[in-house]
């Protein structure tokens, strides 16, 4: 089943099905309003859902339907109670601490890094990347996510895939050049992440097939910057913490509400012929190799695509396209 959230019906979008081949959908407010209402009460509307799913592929100009614009979809999830990302791809973390002549905690092996991002507004698939200066370093970061139903605090890994509802993609944009202040101060990110942007459509698992297992997403996810390919890493493959181990670790002390976005942090390979899923990684194998960087962090215009194709070649999210604009605060 394929969900997407329009934007209109107020700060939680209005929930829509979306057809397989992301064509055509239809509005399901008279079943489940919002993503996040249906979220909560999947018990009782998920079937229900499912059918009209069903429908929709079988009879696409079903009356009700109509043609979907991407361009007119807010993130699936608008706004969440709780945004997580994970660092599950421990090669990364280990790449990015060699650039600079850091060792590894061997903890990072063990236990993952996560940090808890803002929630309360994230921008559209299609909506751009507004900052206020380039000096700020802006990347982009290339994730998997799901999204996970009421999940106990202390959930054994073992028992946490059963509360993964969705699956979609994320870019995680970070500011590169403000994060290590915040870091050096000991307290963790803020400035250095702005709102975050998801895949147009959000999907059960079962829509990915043999794809999904273990709690990963064995796919290539594949990102283009200015029309160019930047990389297409396996989000499958050296994942070092999947998603149930990434929820045990964020539920070791809460519960983790209805709704709750998990994400998965830069996909990465040790395949380096595979390229990259951020600016910074490139730019940290550039140093290692010729003792700088090579490749700037976005400028005003750049643009960034990020999907994720299934073996057929079909688009199964939809896909994340961002422009990078200034930002030009108010003045009293």
């Amino acid at each position: 089943m394929k969900l997407a959230s329009l934007k209109k019906g107020g700060r939680n979008g209005s929930l829509i099905v979306v057809n397989k081949s992301l064509t055509r959908a239809i509005e399901v407010s008279a079943i489940a309003p919002t993503l996040q209402y249906a979220i909560e009460n999947w018990a009782s509307v998920s079937n229900i859902l499912l059918d009209v799913y069903q429908s929709l592929n079988k009879h696409p100009t079903l009356w009700e339907s109509f043609d979907l614009d991407q361009t007119k979809l807010a993130s699936p999830l608008p706004r969440a109670y709780q945004w997580v990302d994970g660092s599950a791809y421990v090669n990364h973390v280990e790449l990015v601490r060699k650039a600079r002549g850091a060792t590894m905690p061997e903890n990072f092996w063990t236990d993952p890094l996560m940090y808890q991002g803002g929630s309360d507004s994230f921008v559209g698939p299609r909506d751009p990347i507004a900052i206020e200066s380039t000096d700020w370093g802006i990347d982009f970061e290339s994730e998997t996510a799901v999204i996970t139903d009421d999940v106990p605090m202390g959930i054994p890994t073992a028992l946490a895939p059963k509360h993964i509802r969705l699956v979609m993609l994320v870019n995680d944009v970070s500011l590169r050049m403000l994060i290590p202040n915040e870091l050096s101060k000991g307290f963790g990110f803020f400035h250095g992440k702005p709102a975050s942007a998801f895949s147009p459509v959000a999907v059960t698992p079962d829509e990915l097939g043999d794809a999904w297992q273990d709690s990963k997403i064995h796919l290539p996810l594949i990102t283009h910057l200015n029309g160019e390919l930047f990389g297409q890493p396996n989000a499958g493959v050296d994942m070092t913490f999947n998603f149930a181990q990434l929820m045990n670790h964020a539920a070791k002390s809460r519960y983790l509400g209805a709704g709750t976005i998990i994400g998965s942090g830069t996909v990465s390979n040790l395949d380096r012929s595979l390229g990259s899923s951020c600016l910074a990684e490139k730019r940290m194998l550039e140093i290692i190799e010729h003792g700088k960087p090579l490749t700037s962090f976005m400028n005003f215009g750049d643009h960034v695509e990020i999907k994720m194709l299934d073996a057929q070649g079909n688009n199964i999210f939809g896909t994340i396209h961002q422009t990078v604009t200034q930002y030009v605060p108010p003045k009293g």
